[in-house]
C-alpha cells in the first residue's frame, strides 16, 4: 500500500510543462501530414485521378468525416483498456503505414491514371487505384482517431487539477495547443502545396511522412517524464449500467430525499480521483438507477458488499450520464460551422483556380495554399485573444479564462456567419467579372480578378475557429466527467465529423436538384446561392445555441480542498 501511494505522489510530480515539446510534436506532424495531403486534396483527385468537381469535393468531406470520427474508438480503446500513451503510439504507427501507401499510390505510374493534355477527355483512374486511395486514406483516418482525442486529453493531463497553478495553466494549454498545431498547417498549406504543385507529390507526400516518423520516435523518447493516468474502464459500460438499472426500475416511487441515493466513495474513486459529481434535478427519471431496494440490499451481502452495478448505480455514475445528455445540443450547435469551414477546402479552393493567383510577375500562389490566410488570421486571433483579450476580460468578468468557453463559441458562431456572407458576395463579383471578358464557358481560363478577392472570406473563417473551435475544446474538457475525457474530446472531433458529412449531404443534394452546383464550370453555377443558403442555416443555428447556451446546467462538482490533499498524500508516503 506504501509503494503505491509513493508511485501516486511521484506522478504528480511528473507532467507539467517539460512534457510539452514531446507531446506537441507528435500533434504538429499529424497535422502536417494530414493538412498537407487534404488542403490540396481536391487538386489531386481532380488533376492527378481526373474525378468530376463534385465527386472529388465530397470525396475529401467524407475522408474528413470519417477521420474526425474515428476519435470515437481511439478515445473507447485509450479510456478503457490501453491508456492513451499506448493509443497515441500505435494510431501513429498506423497513421504511417496509410502515409507510405499514399506515397507509393502517388510516385508508382501504373497506380494512377495516364496524363491528358489539351483538350483530350481524361481517362479517370480505374477502380483498383481508386481502392488504393480509399485503403490508404482509411489507414490514415484510423491513425487520426487514435491521436486526435488523446493528444489534448493527454496533454492537459500533465498538469495537476487540485493545484490552483497549474489548473490555470491547463486553459492556456489549449490556446497554444491550437496555435502550435495552426503553425504546422500554416507550414503545410505553403511549403507542403507549393512542393506538391511544382516538384511532385512524392516529395509532398514523402517529407510529412518523414516528419511523422520522428515525432513518434520523439513521442516515446519523453515517456519517463510523462503523468500517466490508467484507464478506468470502459465508459460506455458504465453508460449503458445506469440505463439498464434506471429501466429496471421506472416502476419505482422516486425518493423525496437526494441525500438517501447511492453513494459509495471507494467505489467511485477508481474513476474519479479529484471528486465526486454532485446530485441534479435533471433528468430525475435516471435518478431511479440509484434507489436501494431490498433486492439491491440482498445481493450486497451476497456478493461481500458489492452492488451488482446493472441494477444499482452511484450517484456520480448517474451524473456522468446525465453531464453527457446535457452536452448534447451544445455539440449539435458546432456542426453547421464546420459545413461552412469545409467549403474552403472545396468550392472555394475551385473559385480561387479560376482566379488571377499572381503575386510576382513570375510566381502564383497554388490554389491550396489559400488557407494560409485562415490560419494566420487564427494565430493572429489567438495570440492576441491570449496575450491581450484575456487580461483585459479578467478584470470584468473575473474568470481566469477571460469569458466563458460559451461566450467564447457563440462570438465564433456570428463570425462565420459573417464569412459565409462575405463569400457569396465574392462569388457574385468573381462572375460579374467572367462575364464582363466573356469567360462564362471557358471553366480552365484564368479570369481578370485578383484572388485577394477571397481573403476576407478565409481570414474570418480564422477568426471564426479561434474563437468557436478552441471554446468547442475546453467545453469538452472541463464539462465531461473525469474517466471519460478522451471520449469527450473525440465528440469534438465527432462534430467536425458531423459537419464533414453534412456537407457532403448538401452538396449531393443541390448537385441533383438544382443548377448550383456544377461538375465542369463553376463560372455557370450559383454557388453563391449555396453561400447564402449556408448563411441562413448559421443563422437559425445561432438562435438555437443561445437557447442551450443560457439553459445549460454545468457539472456540479465537489472537490477536495488542495491542501488537505496534499497533506493526506505526504502522510501515507
Amino acid at each position: 500500500m506504501e509503494e503505491k501511494m509513493k508511485d501516486s505522489h511521484d506522478q504528480r510530480r511528473k507532467g507539467g510543462l517539460k512534457t510539452m515539446p514531446f507531446i506537441f510534436a507528435n500533434e504538429v506532424c499529424e497535422k502536417l501530414a494530414v493538412v498537407g495531403f487534404s488542403a490540396n486534396m481536391v487538386s489531386y483527385l481532380t488533376q492527378q485521378l481526373h474525378m468530376p468537381l463534385t465527386k472529388a469535393a465530397n470525396t475529401l468531406t467524407n475522408f474528413g468525416g470519417t477521420a474526425s470520427l474515428t476519435p470515437l474508438l481511439g478515445a473507447f480503446i485509450a479510456d478503457s483498456y490501453a491508456g492513451r500513451f499506448w493509443t497515441i503510439t500505435v494510431a501513429s504507427v498506423i497513421y504511417q503505414m496509410g502515409m507510405i501507401s499514399l506515397i507509393l499510390s502517388a510516385v508508382l505510374p501504373g497506380w494512377r491514371p495516364p496524363p491528358c493534355t489539351g483538350n483530350e477527355v481524361c481517362k479517370e483512374a480505374a477502380p483498383w487505384q481508386l481502392a488504393i486511395l480509399y485503403a490508404s486514406l482509411l489507414l490514415t483516418a484510423l491513425g487520426s482517431g487514435g491521436i486526435r482525442p488523446c493528444v489534448v486529453a493527454f496533454g492537459a493531463d500533465q498538469f495537476d487539477e487540485t493545484d490552483p497553478t497549474q489548473k490555470t495553466r491547463i486553459w492556456n494549454f489549449f490556446n497554444w495547443y491550437y496555435f502550435c498545431m495552426g503553425l504546422s498547417i500554416l507550414v503545410a498549406v505553403t511549403v507542403i502545396v507549393y512542393i506538391q504543385e511544382n516538384i511532385g507529390w512524392g516529395w509532398g507526400l514523402g517529407i510529412p511522412a518523414i516528419a511523422m516518423a520522428i515525432s513518434v520516435i520523439a513521442f516515446v523518447f519523453g515517456y519517463p517524464l510523462y503523468r500517466n493516468c490508467d484507464p478506468s474502464g470502459s465508459p460506455f459500460t458504465r453508460l449503458v449500467q445506469v440505463i439498464v438499472a434506471a429501466t429496471r426500475k421506472r416502476n419505482l416511487t422516486m425518493v423525496t430525499d437526494p441525500s438517501l441515493l447511492y453513494e459509495n466513495e471507494q467505489l467511485d474513486a477508481s474513476i474519479s480521483t479529484t471528486g465526486a459529481l454532485l446530485h441534479t434535478k435533471q433528468f430525475s427519471f435516471l435518478d431511479k438507477a440509484a434507489i436501494v431496494t431490498e433486492e439491491d440490499e440482498e445481493e450486497w451481502v451476497s456478493h461481500n458488499k458489492t452492488p451488482n452495478l446493472w441494477r444499482l448505480s452511484t450517484v456520480h455514475r448517474v451524473e456522468e450520464l446525465k453531464s453527457l445528455i446535457r452536452m448534447a445540443p451544445i455539440w449539435a450547435s458546432g456542426i453547421l460551422l464546420i459545413t461552412a469551414a469545409a467549403q474552403q477546402g472545396t468550392f472555394s479552393l475551385q473559385q480561387a483556380r479560376t482566379m488571377d493567383r499572381h503575386l510576382t510577375h513570375s510566381f502564383q500562389i497554388p490554389p491550396g495554399s489559400m488557407s494560409v490566410f485562415t490560419i494566420l488570421s487564427m494565430l493572429t486571433t489567438i495570440s492576441l485573444y491570449d496575450r491581450i483579450f484575456i487580461p483585459i476580460a479578467r478584470r470584468f468578468t473575473g474568470l481566469d479564462r477571460g469569458i466563458s468557453y460559451l461566450q467564447r463559441m457563440g462570438v465564433g458562431f456570428a463570425i462565420s456567419i459573417l464569412a459565409t456572407l462575405v463569400a457569396g458576395f465574392v462569388e457574385e463579383k468573381r462572375k460579374h467579372a467572367a462575364m464582363a471578358h466573356g469567360l462564362l464557358d471557358s471553366p480552365h481560363a484564368t479570369i481578370p480578378i485578383t484572388v485577394f478577392w477571397l481573403v476576407p472570406q478565409y481570414a474570418l473563417h480564422g477568426m471564426a475557429e479561434a474563437f468557436m473551435s478552441i471554446g468547442h475544446l475546453e467545453f469538452f474538457y472541463d464539462q465531461a466527467p473525469e474517466s471519460m475525457r478522451s471520449t469527450a474530446t473525440a465528440l469534438f472531433w465527432t462534430a467536425i465529423s458531423a459537419g464533414s458529412y453534412t456537407s457532403t449531404l448538401l452538396v449531393t443534394i443541390l448537385h441533383r436538384l438544382s443548377d448550383w452546383l456544377p461538375d465542369n464550370n463553376l463560372n455557370r453555377g450559383k454557388l453563391d446561392y449555396f453561400y447564402w443558403l449556408i448563411t441562413l442555416l448559421q443563422v437559425v443555428n445561432l438562435v438555437y445555441y443561445t437557447l442551450c447556451a443560457k439553459l445549460y446546467t454545468f457539472k456540479p462538482i465537489q472537490l477536495r480542498p488542495n491542501e488537505e490533499r496534499k497533506v493526506e498524500l505526504e502522510s501515507r508516503v
